[in-house]
């Protein structure tokens, strides 16, 4: 039998732990947006060794289980750091950095590489004529992009974004691997007191669903604000 009692009271619980969550995949989409958006860039307009980089980086991101970097970042990289340091006379207490920010470095990591396919697609599906009219009036490349090829592009990515935040905020479940007091981890350790698991892994999935499907609603909204790009081009300002 269910110990409802012990599931309305986790519920609770990890509904307090939602900030953590949120804050991880906040700081992990504005890093993957404006790192992306560049790495974007530099495969679309062929920069020289960048772009060659940008695609290894890519590929190798994509090609890796997100607990094997976690166990790299969180394990191994503490490890070497401190013996760096240590050779070169530097008294620095690397065990001691809040967890969260290997949590940042991670996601980050991940969301850089999957938003920079996402909007390198975008960014494909905009003319480039567009651009070449837009230069032929007098407006420079950075009011170009600003004002007729990122709108446009972004009304193009924002339901693949909406994905890729969706599929985020699932794998943030994995902070707790690095002792980062998440939903999940929150819950796991109220359960370990009287081995309630059953209801704290329902209690879990439940607040996800929540969380993920207002995530949705909200790029909704946003995506139907955004549709006038598809329909009449860019606005200019």
């Amino acid at each position: 039998m269910l110990d409802l009692s012990f599931l309305a009271h986790t519920f609770l619980l990890s509904l307090t732990a939602i900030p953590v969550t949120l804050n991880i995949t906040a700081v992990s989409l504005a890093v993957g947006l404006s790192i992306g958006f560049l790495t974007a860039l530099v495969r679309i307009y062929k920069v020289r060794v960048l772009s060659q980089t940008a695609a290894v980086f890519v590929s190798f991101i994509r090609g890796t289980p997100v607990v094997l970097q976690i166990l790299v970042v969180y394990s191994l990289f503490p490890s070497l750091l401190h013996a760096l340091f240590v050779r070169a006379g530097i008294k620095a207490d690397v065990f001691s950095i809040d967890p969260i920010w290997y949590a940042y470095f991670v996601f980050s990591l991940n969301t850089t590489a999957v938003l920079s396919e996402v909007l390198r697609s975008a960014l494909l599906t905009v003319s480039k004529g567009q651009l070449e009219a837009a230069l032929t009036i007098g407006l420079t490349a950075e009011q170009a992009y600003s004002r007729i090829i990122i709108p446009q592009a972004l009304a193009a990515a924002v339901p693949n974004i909406c994905t890729a935040a969706v599929s985020l905020i699932k794998n943030t479940s994995l902070a707790f691997m690095m002792t980062v007091k998440d939903i999940t981890a929150v819950a796991k350790i109220e359960a370990a007191y009287g081995y309630n698991y059953i209801e704290a892994y329902l209690d879990i999935f439940a607040v996800y669903i929540i969380v993920c499907v207002v995530v949705q609603k909200l790029f909704g909204i946003l995506e139907n604000r955004l549709c006038i790009y598809k329909q009449t081009g860019a606005v200019y300002a």
